[in-house]
């Protein structure tokens, strides 16, 4: 599916699928999970802390629903964003997870909102040490070898095939989340490449990352284009020597993350790399991990859709003398509640994210002419 011929640059939200239960989170985590779980029992770890998030227009919903499916699209498009792009996992050997919310919006048709997948190639771990020091593995990512590759692409191959999908250049995208797990990348790109090729078409690889120096690597292995998170390396970032003695502090003696003011870590997310064509830059309204790991969590603090709309400034400029086709920008993401980093409507700021964004498109791109 082309970009909208209106549509002056092209906002892709990674798209998380947890919210529905499931049997594994049955078991793992008690009867009825979903990310709700999380997001609903989290506390206020510090005076002002923004918790419990409260979801407002779409409520607490479940994705099994085709009407809250194509809720979440009708909203997202009409603030500007071309497409979801759905987290998918495949742990090898054939299982996966989570497939449930995209497999019905693929074989239902609808909503007709464009897609695209990104495979999450990591295991699930129960983040509580256990006995032995280390951590309960749920579910591992395995790479069984070429006849497990062979599956998964005729897996999702029905997925590329649909008119929905997103593609570049006319080639569907296809998102790696951890391309050095993969063992032998460049064989695993050539292999799919093979198997797209036999139906016609060409996958756009795009290999996800928060490593500058992976770029140059990244691209050896054949990958079309990478897609920078700008946002882990910020909490590790040495400030000042009190900050550094003060972090190291609060990690080892509270077992506390770290808090960073959301202004002050958004100078960081966008540089000069995201100025090349195979390069996506990253827009990020919010983060706040405590949901998932309590003090541990890393935090941005005092994010608001004013100052998000800055950084999307910043962005959208830094990518401007791009032509359409390749204004390609990531958002993270549509609806990680429990990581803080969603667009959805809450209770605090209502639609003031997705109001952002939707004037931050106007303020960049109204005057540009079409490339």
């Amino acid at each position: 599916m082309k970009p909208n011929n209106n549509q002056k640059v092209r906002v892709i939200a990674f798209y998380l699928p947890q919210f529905h239960p499931t049997p594994e989170n049955d078991r793992w985590w008690g009867k009825g999970f979903t990310e709700w779980t999380n997001v609903g029992k989290a506390k206020p770890l510090f005076k002002r802390h923004y918790q419990p998030r409260v979801p407002a227009d779409l409520g607490y919903y479940d994705l099994r629903l085709p009407e809250t499916r194509q809720a979440q699209a009708d909203m997202a498009r009409e603030y500007g964003i071309e497409g979801f792009c759905y987290w998918h996992y495949w742990f090898g050997n054939g299982k996966q997870l989570l497939q449930r919310p995209f497999n019905e919006v693929l074989n239902s048709g609808k909503p007709d909102f464009p897609f695209c997948l990104a495979w999450a190639n990591h295991s699930w771990e129960d983040k509580q040490f256990n006995k032995d020091g280390g951590h309960k593995m749920l579910m591992e990512q395995l790479y069984p070898g070429d006849e497990d590759y062979i599956a998964h692409f005729n897996a999702v191959l029905p997925a590329f095939q649909d008119p929905r999908y997103i593609r570049i250049h006319g080639n569907p995208i296809f998102v790696v989340y951890s391309p050095k797990e993969i063992p032998n990348p460049p064989h695993f790109i050539e292999l799919w490449q093979k198997l797209a090729s036999q139906h016609g078409f060409r996958i756009h690889f795009v290999g996800h990352t928060s490593k500058i120096e992976d770029l140059a690597l990244f691209r050896q292995w054949g990958f079309d284009a990478n897609v920078l998170i700008r946002l882990f390396d910020v909490f590790k970032k040495d400030f000042s020597l009190w900050e550094r003695i003060n972090a190291k502090f609060q990690r080892i003696a509270l077992k506390k993350g770290r808090r960073i003011e959301y202004s002050r870590a958004s100078q960081y997310f966008q540089g000069p790399e995201e100025q090349a064509n195979d390069c996506y830059p990253t827009l990020i309204p919010n983060w706040d991990h405590s949901p998932r790991s309590g003090r541990s969590g890393h935090i941005l603090i005092n994010s608001t859709p004013e100052k998000f709309k800055k950084h999307i400034i910043q962005s959208f400029n830094n990518i401007s003398h791009k032509t359409r086709e390749d204004r390609i920008v990531f958002l993270k993401s549509w609806n990680e509640w429990a990581e803080g980093n969603y667009m959805e409507p809450d209770l605090k700021f209502g639609r003031g994210y997705l109001e952002a964004l939707k004037d931050a498109i106007q303020d960049v791109f109204y005057l540009l002419k079409d490339k």
